[in-house]
């Protein structure tokens, strides 16, 4: 019986593809790096033409000449990024406006001015920030007339939909999670005819929304020497959610990534919140879907590349836990990561980062450990806002590649005052992509049995900070960002 699983994990800074079988073995991976462009201050895009030829070049060559034992392909992807695309000629008609955008921030200011949010939320779940999709396919049909040109051949959807349909040959069909990050889909149902007429989104373009598992689609033979099932999709934290088996209500994960994003699962029906967190699909199988609460931070692991890249504090990523280890403290220096605006519980679009605190004695060391720390701070402010919702954790469930990074573990345990787990394998949306595939496939009866068969054991970081410590660490951290948004 073939029980392996192609898993696509299309990222915001790569594009990898790895083949995993039906007990969570990893097999062969391929990967490649994608080219993300900064047109304007605060604008954001990457080539969609390039995301499907590196994606497509890195799954043959994960696959290689096992075509014949992949019983299916599972996908998750890089959520509220927006690709636009001719439904005849399959060809990408514009630039995708990522996730991390910021230059429909007027439009979602207008919005809430105008007494919008409230009910907007009520229906999606979420709040009126560019981060999510409807503001950008708004902006773009505004100014990008090959799109309004396209007439009845345009095609709207995110990463998963544009995978699929270069897959598939043409089939355009989006899964509930990321349907639910474009601010236009009902939490309860499909796409809100009220919203995609604020927004002046045509629900023609938009994708038909699908379950995450199941027989969803057969791929063109040409890509891999035969047809093969795709049979789960999902946006890569809820995938994550659930390759970290985040299945009963008050189950949470953090993952660190490009961004960071903390999801707590919440049953049957949607949660509302008080305090600017998000409701989300964490799923939809056979029809029936569970939520979650969340809350997103935009950027984690971007700032350590940014002390790699334009810095230049350290050669490799893999660095940061010993340079932040060389020195006691940070000397007071405070990192406000608003690179892309800050994000829950804010919502400060225009906000930008800061560092804060730099003194004579400041050096490398000090800077490497306040970028590490800021991270930590920001899951703790979370932390408040999921308490102040009545969601209390119990412990969290990390995962992301900086979730490899033994200081920023035992650093979040400490400041949460919880335990922290880490799985043997931190790449936990793909294998959430896998077990939803397996499921899909049959390989699995259930999520739960996926689980069961395919996660390895927990790494635990138990905290060991002092109240005393912890309370100043937030104080401080309240006052920087304070200062940030004044300044913006």
């Amino acid at each position: 019986m073939n029980d392996t699983v192609l898993v696509i994990d299309e990222g915001t800074s790569s594009t990898r593809a790895m083949l995993v079988d039906a007990r969570g073995g990893c097999g062969a991976m391929a990967q490649r790096s994608l080219t993300t462009n900064y047109p304007e201050p605060g604008w954001v895009e990457q080539d969609a033409e390039e995301i499907w030829r590196l994606t497509l070049e890195a799954a043959r060559e994960a696959v290689g000449d096992a075509a014949h034992q992949v019983a299916a392909i599972g996908v998750t992807n890089q959520r509220e990024t927006i690709v636009f695309w001719d439904r005849a000629s399959g060809a990408a008609l514009a630039p995708a406006i990522v996730w991390q955008d910021r230059r429909t921030a007027d439009i979602c200011a207008g919005l809430r001015e105008a007494g919008r949010e409230r009910s907007i939320q009520a229906v999606t779940g979420l709040l009126l920030d560019p981060y999510f999709s409807a503001t950008k396919i708004a902006w773009a049909l505004d100014h990008w007339p090959a799109l309004r040109a396209a007439g009845e051949r345009l095609c709207v959807g995110t990463i998963d939909s544009w995978l699929v349909f270069k897959l598939t040959g043409g089939l355009h069909v989006s899964d509930a999670t990321n349907a639910s990050r474009t601010q236009l889909m009902d939490l309860r149902g499909g796409w809100n005819e009220g919203l995609c007429d604020l927004f002046g989104v045509p629900q023609r373009v938009l994708p038909e929304i699908v379950d995450c598992a199941g027989p969803i689609a057969m791929t063109l033979p040409e890509h891999f020497g035969r047809p093969i099932a795709i049979t789960g999709i999902a946006g890569d934290q809820q995938a994550a959610a659930i390759g970290q088996a985040c299945f009963a209500p008050g189950d949470t994960k953090a993952t660190y990534g490009t961004g960071a994003f903390i999801l707590t699962h919440a049953g049957k029906d949607p949660p509302v919140s008080a305090h600017r967190l998000l409701s989300t699909v964490a799923w939809q199988l056979g029809g029936e879907r569970r939520y979650a609460l969340e809350g997103s931070l935009f950027v984690a692991g971007q700032m350590i590349h940014w002390l790699r890249d334009e810095l230049g504090l350290i050669a490799a990523s893999a660095e940061c836990d010993a340079v932040a280890r060389s020195v006691a403290d940070s000397g007071g220096v405070q990192i406000v990561p608003g690179f892309a605006g800050l994000g829950a519980p804010h919502w400060r679009p225009e906000a930008r980062g800061a560092i804060l605190g730099l003194t004579l004695g400041t050096g490398r060391g000090q800077i490497v450990r306040a970028a590490l720390e800021a991270v930590a701070n920001q899951s703790a402010e979370l932390q408040r806002a999921f308490a102040a919702d009545g969601v209390h954790w119990s412990r969290v469930r990390i995962d992301g590649g900086m979730a490899t990074n033994d200081f920023l573990a035992q650093d979040l345990a400490d400041l949460l005052w919880i335990k922290v787990e880490r799985p043997a394998n931190v790449e936990s949306s793909a294998l959430g992509a896998a077990m939803l595939a397996a499921v899909g496939a049959g390989l699995h009866g259930s999520i739960e049995a996926a689980a069961s068969a395919m996660r390895g054991a927990d790494e635990e970081f138990v905290p060991v900070m002092t109240t005393d410590a912890r309370d100043e660490r937030m104080r401080r951290w309240d006052r920087a960002v304070a200062g940030v948004i004044l300044a913006g």
